[in-house]
């Protein structure tokens, strides 16, 4: 692929819009972005605080630790950091500069100011919007559709900036992610020169195993890593999806280490990076070799998420653990045959995974899923495969993709409502 094709420039700006970092489950991290810029734009300590959010947003901040607050959870618990000690301009990373100090102050505030949590009326499964209020004047910010897209701010009556005029925002602000196929991501991963993302790249290596290597070491969430290299040993196919939801255990938990997300998620960044990481290691490939792999696994994560949707009841790491699976193909010498029915062998075995918030079993539901991407890719090498016409496979790796896009954004629209309900005690 020529650097100066359309397509080419499209996937650099699709990873550099999708490969940030940031510190802390990624939903009630938003809200914390939120807060802190309505508190900035209202221009002093407010004395209430109204957080309207959609459902979606609920069921993922509802488990979650938020970091850098002392072990707290929840709504409250993210909006109250984000105005009280957040830096806005840090972004998602809006809550990483917090001492002893701060986490006193963002106590003190849920103690004694009033936090009022509402439903959005909105049909949006990503939306939400922090209102502060001082004596005699309020200020009010609004992200939709993802979760650094600011659509709306306000204080008092005046509009201080709107994005609202275009009924598809993701589409508008967001690079086309419609263009994106299995055979063009191989083609650019082959052609790119890796020299315009490596900075990124690196990132994702560094920040991501670091939290991985911490996930293991430290006692966080439920210890699945360490459960898993306990149980079955140190072997690269256990090691590889160890560390993947070692890295998910801390970070669902509350650690205040970074991560680089992919399709708006930390797990979904850790999930298509860090097993293609252990594996690059495992088998000594070299350093062009293993960025060119994260291309690989990064951009068939994000491929497959484009037509679920950011928020589903369909488990993204499911995606990313796919990705993983075409990264370490990849690796292998696989190309575009083994690439493909190594994401169609994968989907085949994990798709019914549902998303029931971020909590600590999201690590399970990586090791799960990054099992299903090895499995995917060693079926194919060993002349096994699943078939069009087996379940929901469809002649194609395309036509696949298509499918599990439809059921992830429409046909389990209804299940993310019973699970919401049922997360909720409705």
């Amino acid at each position: 692929m020529n650097s100066t094709d359309n397509r080419y420039l499209a996937y650099i700006a699709i990873l550099k819009e999708e490969l940030v970092p940031a510190m802390g489950c990624t939903e009630p991290i938003a809200i914390a972005y939120a807060a802190a810029r309505a508190h900035e734009v209202l221009g002093t300590q407010p004395e209430r605080v109204s957080v309207e959010v959609s459902r979606n947003i609920i069921k993922n901040v509802k488990s979650v630790v938020v970091p850098n607050t002392g072990n707290l959870r929840g709504i409250e618990a993210s909006a109250a950091a984000g105005i009280t000690v957040g830096k806005a301009n840090k972004v998602l990373e809006v809550i990483s500069q917090v001492d002893d100090a701060g986490r006193e102050q963002i106590k003190d505030f849920l103690d004694n100011k009033e936090i009022n949590v509402t439903e959005s009326n909105s049909d949006l499964t990503f939306d939400l919007t922090v209102t502060v209020f001082s004596a005699n004047s309020q200020a009010s910010v609004q992200i939709s559709h993802y979760h650094t897209n600011i659509v709306l701010i306000k204080k008092d009556d005046t509009v201080i900036y709107t994005n609202q005029d275009c009924d598809e925002i993701e589409t508008a602000k967001l690079t086309d992610r419609t263009i994106m196929n299995v055979k063009d991501i191989l083609d650019f991963a082959a052609s790119v020169d890796v020299k315009e993302i490596e900075t990124l790249l690196q990132n994702q290596i560094d920040y991501n195993m670091a939290i991985a290597a911490e996930g293991l070491k430290n006692d966080w969430g439920a210890n699945i890593g360490s459960v898993l290299i306990d149980s079955w040993g140190d072997d690269i196919k256990v090691r590889a999806k160890a560390l993947a939801a070692a890295a998910s255990d801390a970070r669902m938990s509350g650690c205040n280490l970074p991560v680089m997300i992919v399709s708006g998620s930390g797990n979904q960044g850790i999930t298509a990076s860090v097993p293609v990481i252990a594996y690059a290691e495992e088998i000594g490939a070299d350093h062009d070799t293993l960025l060119r792999a994260l291309i690989v696994s990064n951009l068939v994560s994000i491929h497959q998420k484009t037509g679920i949707g950011r928020l589903s009841a369909y488990c993204g790491a499911v995606s990313a653990g796919c990705g993983a699976g075409a990264g370490i193909s990849w690796l292998h010498g696989g190309r575009f045959e083994e690439v493909a029915h190594t994401i169609v062998n994968a989907l085949a075995t994990v798709s019914g995974i549902i998303c029931d918030g971020a909590k600590p079993s999201c690590a399970a539901k990586i090791a799960a899923s990054v099992d299903a991407g090895i499995l995917g890719f060693l079926m194919f090498a060993r002349g096994q495969q699943f078939y069009g016409g087996d379940g929901i496979v469809t002649k194609g790796v395309e036509n696949t993709i298509n499918n599990i896009g439809r059921l992830g954004r429409d046909g389990m629209r209804e299940t993310d409502k019973e699970i919401i309900r049922i997360m909720l005690g409705e």
